[in-house]
Formats: structure tokens, C-alpha cells, sequence
């Protein structure tokens, strides 16, 4: 392991990250539910929740322990059909509320049933990004390709850091751009639609996840 610090590789690393946590998936629909419903606090905890369980699957892949993984496929391939029906059922969440007269809406004050949503949606974000083992996958490969076996410890845990901060930013941009007004008011009228739509797309998510080998 080398003692200098690259930043080529942690500025490539983490271009690449980047591209990959904008692109459309479950994580997106799972934020956007949320700031969508101005449930602020529970969007919160959900992208504390999915950065933290993204940066242990990294570190596991950057520390080789990912093939822990492959000796034991039968318990990843157990979590990930675990994982793709939980994304099931929060997309029929979606389609039953869909039903409802009022949209789901929730205190973001600082309040006891504040914490509740924070912790509430903490656990969601964890447990839906834990539950895809295919994130494990992700990490070797991006690693494999765009960080040297030789590469510093001070590069290393940037792209570690860099990475925890590209979730965290990225998603707190999505709550703030859906929590306006603009985007709360198109929610209210259109929320039976935009329920199904988000929906429908974990429920894909889902499938594929419960399917794909």
C-alpha cells in the first residue's frame, strides 16, 4: 500500500459513485414517497439510514471481506429475495394509500412523534439498502476497476467519506426540491397517481431483486 494520496483515483471513484446514486432505483422512490408526503423527519432518517448501510456494504468490499459473501450464497440469496419482498410490499403501501381521500402527512416538528418518524425512517433506510446484496456486488466492481490494490489508507477512506457524502447530499437535495410548494401542491392533486406510480416502481424493484440470480 502506497503512503501518497491519489486524488485521480478518489475524483474517478467517485464520479462514478456519483452517476450510479443519481440513477433512478429504489432508494430514489423511497425519498421521494417521503418528501413528497412532507414527512421531513422520516426522509431524513431514511437517507442517514441508506448512506449508513451503503458505506458498511463499502467497507466491507474495500476491506475484501465481500467474499464472505460468496461462501455463504445461499444466506445473500436469502436477503435478497427478503430484501425484494420488503420493496413489495412498501409498493403496495404506495397502491393502498393511493385509496385513501387524504394523502399521508406526518409532524416534522421537534417533537416525541418527531424522533418517531426520524427513527422510523432510519430503520427503513437501512433495512432497504442492507437487503440488497447486490450493493456488496457494486462496491467490488467499482473498487476493483477504479481503486489500486496499492491505493494510500488516506485515499481509501476519502472515497469512503466522499461516497457517505455523495448519498447524503444528493438525497437531501431530492427532499428539498420535492418539499417546495410547487412540488407539495402537484403532490395534494395529483397524490393518488403519484402514489401508484412510486408504487409501481418499487414493486418492479422488488421483482427484479426476488427474480434476478
Amino acid at each position: 500500500m502506497t503512503s501518497g494520496f491519489d486524488y485521480s483515483v478518489v475524483v474517478y471513484t467517485l464520479s462514478i459513485y456519483a452517476a450510479i446514486v443519481m440513477s433512478p432505483g429504489p432508494n430514489f422512490a423511497l425519498v421521494s414517497r417521503l418528501a413528497l408526503q412532507g414527512r421531513k423527519r422520516k426522509s431524513t432518517g431514511a437517507i442517514l439510514g441508506l448512506a449508513s448501510a451503503a458505506t458498511f456494504y463499502a467497507i466491507l468490499a474495500m476491506a475484501g471481506l465481500s467474499a464472505l459473501l460468496s461462501e455463504i450464497g445461499w444466506l445473500a440469496r436469502a436477503v435478497q429475495i427478503g430484501g425484494g419482498a420488503y420493496l413489495i410490499y412498501l409498493g403496495l403501501q404506495a397502491w393502498v394509500s393511493s385509496f385513501s381521500k387524504q394523502p399521508e402527512t406526518s409532524s416534522n416538528g421537534h417533537s416525541v412523534e418527531g424522533d418517531r418518524e426520524f427513527l422510523g425512517g432510519l430503520k427503513l433506510g437501512i433495512l432497504v439498502n442492507l437487503s440488497n446484496p447486490k450493493g456488496i456486488a457494486f462496491f467490488v466492481s467499482l473498487y476493483a476497476v477504479a481503486v489500486p490494490f496499492d491505493a494510500s489508507m488516506a485515499t481509501r477512506l476519502t472515497v469512503l467519506l466522499g461516497g457517505a457524502a455523495l448519498e447524503l447530499g444528493w438525497y437531501n437535495i431530492v427532499v428539498s426540491l420535492l418539499s417546495r410548494s410547487a412540488a407539495q401542491a402537484a403532490y395534494k392533486r395529483f397524490s393518488n397517481w403519484i402514489e401508484r406510480t412510486i408504487g409501481s416502481a418499487l414493486i418492479f424493484f422488488g421483482g427484479k431483486l426476488v427474480l434476478d440470480r
